[in-house]
């Protein structure tokens, strides 16, 4: 049958979809990061913005200066930074601090100060300091220090100006405590929320599970693949092998694929709010990996000779993860590092044998040792590939596990220098994957049933549950 006409989508709907993505992505954020808070931020020194904003605001405090050393002084300007100063002292009030309230209304009357303004009786700098004492009974401890500079300032204007970066900080601390407080509850909640605002934005956006459709789809066929291969027959085993396939399994293997995931293209939808966590976590696994593929190649070459020096792998992984760093820019040679590290571990080596009264490696060893180590970026490296595999398993067995945090698959042979830094990357990696299940379990139930069972009538029992 023909498909569906596609469903119009108009820019109100669109735009409610884009801020239920935003508000759930800032409370996802919120939630799982305790680190998150807003930060000030300069604007860089020499970018075009930033040059425009010191412009535009050095003209503005250059024009307040001259009406203000006018004669009589021109308090106009003057006036509208004192109300708008006025209410965001108010904003800052907690309901009830009714005493405080009334008296900024009454001390930053802006009609009061008009009128005082008209017969040359403002007294610019009683106002100012009025506001620095009021600023200072409402900052966090933190501002103290920038409230005493607002007291030895005398130029009114640079005064003025200060005030307003003050303010600015003390609204974004304000922002972070309410973040603070907000936190407790949405990690409670966060589960039903998420979910909820998924569902809005789904009804807003039918085409929202799309990726997600695919992803799991792409899933489905590579273990079809992968039980074929281990089948002696595939004819007619298609439709049998779909049908027994387990769901779990099925996201599992998805999952998985996200550790080797393509960032340049577009997550799946319903994984988008722990896209960076995902993607840094790539990253870390690929400098573990060549950390590994390092210590495998230098214990095959020259095990006998280091086999009694303690700790030595540690000792090389040393070596490596400062020149390591970086390795996910586009600008990082990792060929260049790996000739690096090659030459620090020859340098480790011999070291190590002259301390004990040994012979140093001949040259030839070190070339090959060197050579080895810098063909781990050619591409189907068997070294590499290995270890790679021996990664995927052990994450793979994580997920398997009924509670990883009570207990850790055993790290695979070739891994054991790397087995601290891969549970703690394997504990990140099980925390998002097992929330990211309880908030989309019900969308990946619905997404399963019709690709495993298209036959089967809608409503009819979930299948094997995929939030296990």
């Amino acid at each position: 049958p023909p498909a569906s006409p596609p469903k119009m989508v108009t820019f109100d709907e669109l735009m409610a979809a884009a801020r239920n993505l935003t508000d759930l992505t800032l409370a996802h954020e919120i939630a799982v990061n305790a680190n998150f808070c807003i930060k000030h931020e300069d604007l860089p020194q020499n970018s075009l913005v930033g040059t425009v904003k010191r412009i535009v605001h050095k003209a503005f405090w250059d024009h307040l200066e001259s009406e203000l050393n006018e004669d009589p002084p021109e308090y106009e300007h003057a006036i509208k930074l004192f109300e708008e100063i006025k209410e965001i002292l108010l904003s800052f009030l907690t309901p009830g601090a009714n005493r405080i309230q009334n008296q900024i209304c009454e001390v930053l009357d802006t009609d009061l100060i008009r009128q005082q303004a008209e017969h040359n009786a403002v007294d610019i700098h009683g106002l100012a300091n009025y506001i620095i004492n009021t600023m200072g009974k409402l900052c966090a401890p933190i501002r103290d220090n920038d409230i005493k500079q607002l007291k030895a300032t005398d130029n009114i204007v640079e005064l003025l100006r200060q005030i307003f970066h003050v303010l600015d900080l003390m609204k974004m601390d304000m922002a972070n405590y309410t973040i603070q407080c907000l936190r407790p509850y949405l990690q409670r909640n966060l589960v039903d929320y998420e979910r909820t605002k998924f569902q809005e934005i789904l009804e807003e956006t039918p085409s929202a599970l799309d990726l997600t459709t695919e992803w799991i789809k792409e899933s489905i066929e590579d273990e079809l693949s992968s039980i074929s291969d281990e089948s002696s027959s595939s004819s007619g085993a298609d439709h049998s092998s779909k049908s027994n396939i387990s769901p779990t399994l099925v996201l599992n293997n998805g999952y998985l694929k996200l550790l080797q995931w393509d960032y340049h293209k577009t997550i799946p939808e319903t994984l988008i709010t722990d896209e960076v966590r995902l993607q840094e976590l790539r990253e870390k696994l690929n400098q573990l990996k060549i950390i590994a593929c390092v210590c495998l190649i230098t214990n095959n070459m020259v095990g006998a000779a280091i086999v009694d020096v303690p700790d030595f792998a540690d000792q090389l992984k040393r070596v490596s993860v400062p020149l390591l760093e970086g390795m996910s820019k586009k600008t990082f040679d990792l060929k260049e590092a790996l000739n690096a590290i090659g030459v620090q571990i020859c340098s480790k080596v011999n070291g190590s044998l002259s301390e004990r009264g040994l012979p140093t490696l001949n040259a030839e060893t070190q070339n090959n040792l060197m050579g080895q180590i810098a063909s781990i970026v050619e591409e189907n490296n068997p070294v590499c590939s290995l270890i790679d595999k021996r990664i995927q398993l052990f994450m793979k067995s994580l997920l398997a596990l009924p509670s990883f945090q009570k207990c850790m698959p055993a790290v695979p042979g070739g891994l054991s220098v790397i087995q601290t830094e891969m549970e703690f990357v394997g504990s990140q990696y099980a925390s998002i994957v097992n929330f990211n299940k309880q908030v989309y379990g019900p969308f990946y139930a619905n997404i399963l049933r019709k690709l495993l069972f298209p036959e089967a009538p809608i409503g009819k029992t979930e299948t094997e549950a995929p939030t296990n």
